[in-house]
């Protein structure tokens, strides 16, 4: 092996729950220069774990479930303390495949304090595989590892988990990660929380992790590794600072966080409201983020941030008063509001709680149940397929009830808790067509009727429909190298949509000579995850969108009328295959490109 790359630990710490084992690995140079770390190297793990083993279960043993900081974390970098969980999607499957099984490749970013105490421990990621026989937890103490007994804390919410996990280390330094009753009962949306409210949110994470019977992880460490160019570091690392001193660079995110993209979005037409028939809420003034101001107590910031978009509330007057939690976020208050036609505030605030503690995907969540109301609006399903429920547009009580019941996975449920493609399987009567996903992953929370480059984005995202895919090229390739660095994407308005500013930081930190070329390597991320789907079974014809966007224009709002058609859907992704140099059939990537990456022989 070539020598040790600066920046980085070049050490994996690897858990197999099964057998009980735990061993160190060293990472290959050659990986962290092609891959760099994050989203990228965990990709580049789960494509080595998995090539030729197509069909693998993603709530199987074998499946990796692996926690991957990238060089910046650690680091006093502005806004870079991401961490990426990767691992094969629990959610998603091909239209068609060979395989019971095939599912996407799946990445969920989160950030808060977990991946900066990863690296002070050692590790440049942790790889877990296997499955404990009860309810376990992983201690992380510098180089003492353990895997302790959890089954005090199973069935706890992650709200009086923390609190106790916290007395049970004794230490309030350990950082940690951990699911809910969603994850622990096998709900395919749930996801994986760190520090509070923060969240390894999209694909399932949190399924896998409790599929693995794996609680949470807590760690602590004390190190740090050493930069390659500590004089070109300091000069790079006071020019970013500098420039996030800027009111233009911080204030949105300082005041308002992401709720302000209630309101904006709302009056541009391209908000999902009413399960994405409209792109325009008429009552987006009553959950935006002049509302929410109300009752905002406290802003919070993730590891050496300076934009603290994350925002604490307290509710008063309502059924739900004293109730503090974070939120809402653009997302959330979405997916939980006008997605469900609720303009109660406080009914929101309730229900993001309540899914943060149970530990589930408010995006799918907000998805699963808003096709269910319009199933029940379209007399499609009556109350009795939904255990009594009167789950009518607007209804606060309605959803919390339902929230109850796919996190318990009880009575209709069960069959919630496995995502909206399996609801219009089991459903039919035409409601594929309000069905909001793509590759079995639910939409995020912005419209495509007025949008055509979001269609994109959502079509051609490879962990299934992601808000944060990009809608060209250039940006796909320039995410995944943020992802893999540990660039929070809310930061690079400081940093720069160029990456000058993160390359001489990265160049500071690993060497110039490791860094090569940057947006190659953010191309060559992209391919091989598309290696890893086609493998599974997915082609162009799973690169698609719901039918409502083709059929049904807007009736409401600043883009009252608008519809996207299918010859500009069409067009737009045959210029992206030949672009990307894939099979304009298939969608499978072609030899010369990915020679040219590096990616085949």
């Amino acid at each position: 092996m070539t020598k040790q790359i600066d920046g980085y630990h070049g050490t994996l710490l690897k858990v197999d729950l099964s057998s009980g084992k735990v061993r160190k690995q060293a990472i290959h140079p050659d990986d962290l220069k092609n891959y760099i770390g994050g989203r990228g190297l965990g990709v580049k793990l789960l494509w080595d774990h998995l090539k030729n083993k197509p069909g693998t279960d993603p709530l199987g043993p074998d499946n990796p479930l692996m926690f991957m900081a990238g060089p910046f974390s650690g680091f006093p970098a502005p806004s870079s303390s991401r961490t990426c969980v990767v691992t094969k999607s629990p959610l998603t499957s091909p239209e068609k495949s060979a395989y019971p099984h095939a599912s996407t490749v799946s990445y969920a970013n989160m950030g808060g304090f977990f991946g900066p105490e990863m690296r002070f421990a050692g590790y440049d990621g942790i790889v877990v595989t296997g499955q404990a026989k009860s309810p376990v937890y992983l201690y992380i103490n510098n180089d003492t590892v353990e895997i302790r007994s959890a089954g005090k804390f199973w069935g706890m919410g992650t709200d009086r988990f923390d609190k106790a996990f916290t007395e049970e280390l004794g230490d309030p330094r350990f950082r940690t990660c951990y699911i809910g009753q969603a994850g622990e009962n096998g709900v395919k949306y749930a996801c994986i929380i760190n520090t509070a409210a923060r969240a390894a949110g999209r694909g399932g994470t949190g399924c896998v992790m409790g599929s693995k019977n794996l609680k949470a992880i807590a760690v602590k460490g004390t190190g740090q590794p050493k930069v390659a160019n500590h004089k070109l570091f300091l000069e790079a690392l006071e020019e970013a600072r500098e420039k996030f001193k800027d009111p233009k660079v911080y204030g949105r995110w300082r005041t308002a966080g992401t709720a302000a993209g209630i309101e904006y979005l709302s009056g541009q037409g391209i908000q999902a409201v009413k399960n994405f028939r409209e792109g325009t809420f008429v009552d987006a003034d009553k959950i935006g983020a002049k509302a929410s101001m109300k009752h905002w107590v406290k802003s919070l910031a993730c590891y050496c941030c300076p934009l603290a978009c994350k925002k604490s509330g307290k509710t008063t007057d309502s059924p739900f008063a004293g109730l503090i939690h974070d939120g809402p976020e653009y997302e959330t208050g979405t997916m939980l509001g006008a997605n469900l036609m609720i303009s109660d505030l406080k009914g929101i605030l309730k229900a993001i709680y309540i899914s943060d503690d149970y530990g589930l995907d408010m995006i799918s969540l907000g998805n699963v149940i808003g096709f269910l109301m319009e199933a029940y609006d379209k007399k499609l399903i009556d109350k009795d397929f939904l255990d009594g429920i009167d789950l009518k547009w607007g209804s606060v009580e309605a959803t919390i009830e339902m929230i109850h019941r796919i996190a318990a996975r009880e009575g209709v449920g069960y069959l919630a808790s496995m995502g909206v493609k399996a609801l219009a399987d089991e459903i039919g009567q035409g409601s594929h067509q309000f069905a909001m996903h793509v590759k079995g992953h639910e939409l995020a929370a912005h419209n495509c009727h007025a949008n055509p480059p979001r269609a994109l984005c959502y079509a051609t995202a490879h962990r299934g429909a992601c808000h944060l895919n990009g809608t060209t090229i250039e940006q796909q390739n320039m995410i995944a190298l943020a992802d893999s660095i540990g660039v929070c994407l809310f930061a690079l308005g400081g940093y720069g949509h160029d990456f000058a500013m993160v390359i001489k930081l990265l160049s500071a930190i690993i060497g110039s000579a490791a860094v090569g070329n940057p947006m190659e390597t953010g191309e060559r991320i992209y391919n091989l995850e598309k290696m890893f789907n086609y493998q599974e079974g997915f082609t162009r014809v799973d690169d698609v969108i719901p039918e409502r966007f083709f059929q049904e224009p807007l009736t409401v709002g600043e883009k009252k009328g608008a519809v996207l058609t299918r010859e500009q859907f069409k067009t737009m992704m045959d210029e992206f295959y030949t672009k990307r140099g894939w099979d304009l059939d298939t969608s499978k990537p072609g030899n010369a490109k990915l020679k040219t990456l590096g990616l085949v022989a």
